[in-house]
């Protein structure tokens, strides 16, 4: 039946229900606009109507009974996202991958049926990165895909959905962790390199013209260098000098004595990663954070698993330090160069492990 009567705008204004449309939040009922004959969530993006012209249903088949037929932007007639968050996040990720351009957040509120606020912070709830986040992870991810499979730069931008190949070159660091057409030719340049021997086994060091760009840590030193090689397939890989020997020292001793390494970095990675991997840093030695810790450090407290892939994909130990994050319980999980090293690590900084 009909809740309410769209005949003036005071008895619209006045019932409790008109506020939760104004203020484009979820609600228990529906409102149809005359003007439009259309009815909608309460939480649709569409432009606020007049009161003389709203009326208030329980559900869609009364709406649709008075002559109203569904908004296509919110979508009235499927599920309640309140019902099913996890669905409805999913349904909003595709959404997102699905268009040539990031969607305006009030589409996608309207989309999910929520207010633009509450759509905001479910969905940070869930994935762990706000909308804007997640869209620009997705086009950095299809650059990705087009610049292997062989396209031109200009083409993976524009088929990522990049309108401006200025604004994509500005942040291609953060993005990629290196230039579009480094990135192309599998991070083609000069990377000097040299293998050294430490309390913790072998330790590879390599220096792009940027800084330091891996650290790494085995039992086999040839094992190292062709872990390099398949990291930089095209660079132009030079064995050390005495120069660089010098370089491999002072990595050695933040290894074994904890000195700080003044050395500048060449950190390249995606732009989540890069977040966790600042947060590490702010980790100070002798203390150590949960996965779960870093992930509300970075502002995702949903996304433990993606820090944990963050911390596994770390090529420079010790100057990110990865080992410094345990399991909630404090017990160590994985490591990527062994969990021997990491409690090693742990008790060299003062850590009872």
């Amino acid at each position: 039946m009909l809740d309410l009567m769209p005949d003036t705008a005071t008895s619209v204004t006045l019932d409790p229900r008109w506020g939760t449309l104004t203020r484009r939040e979820a609600g228990d009922f529906f409102y149809s606009v005359k003007s439009t004959g259309v009815y909608c969530r309460p939480g649709c993006a569409s432009r606020l109507p007049r009161p003389e012209n709203v009326g208030f249903y329980a559900t869609c088949e009364a709406a649709e009974m008075a002559g109203f037929r569904a908004c296509k932007r919110c979508r009235p007639r499927e599920d309640s996202v309140r019902t099913k968050p996890a669905e409805m996040i999913a349904d909003i990720c595709r959404f997102i991958e699905g268009a040539e351009e990031t969607p305006p957040l009030a589409d996608m509120a309207a989309r999910a049926g929520l207010s633009p606020h509450h759509f905001h912070r479910r969905f940070k709830a869930v994935t762990g990165l706000t909308p804007k986040a997640y869209a620009d992870a997705h086009r950095a991810e299809k650059v990705r895909e087009g610049l292997t499979a062989g396209e031109a730069v200009t083409a993976a931008l524009y088929e990522a959905g990049y309108g401006s190949s200025s604004r994509f070159y500005e942040r291609s660091d953060a993005i990629l962790g290196m230039t579009p057409k480094a990135f192309q030719t599998g991070g083609a340049g000069d990377i000097r390199f040299a293998v050294g021997q430490c309390s913790l086994g072998a330790v590879l060091v390599a220096q792009s013209d940027k800084g330091i760009c891996a650290i790494t840590l085995g039992d086999d030193a040839g094992a190292l260098v062709r872990d390099l090689q398949d990291r930089f397939p095209k660079a132009n890989l030079i064995g050390a000098d005495a120069a660089f020997e010098q370089t491999v020292a002072r990595v050695v001793g933040l290894i074994d004595q904890g000195q700080m390494l003044d050395l500048p970095l060449d950190i390249r990675g995606t732009a989540f990663q890069q977040r966790v991997w600042q947060a590490l840093r702010a980790i100070p030695a002798g203390e150590t954070r949960s996965y779960a810790e870093v992930a509300q450090m970075i502002g995702a407290p949903a996304a433990v698993r993606a820090v944990a892939g963050a911390c596994a994909a770390n090529a420079l130990a010790i100057a990110i330090p990865c080992h410094r994050v345990v399991r909630t319980d404090g017990a160590l999980s994985g490591y990527r160069w062994g969990v021997d090293r990491k409690r090693a690590l742990l008790l060299k900084e003062g850590q009872n492990v």
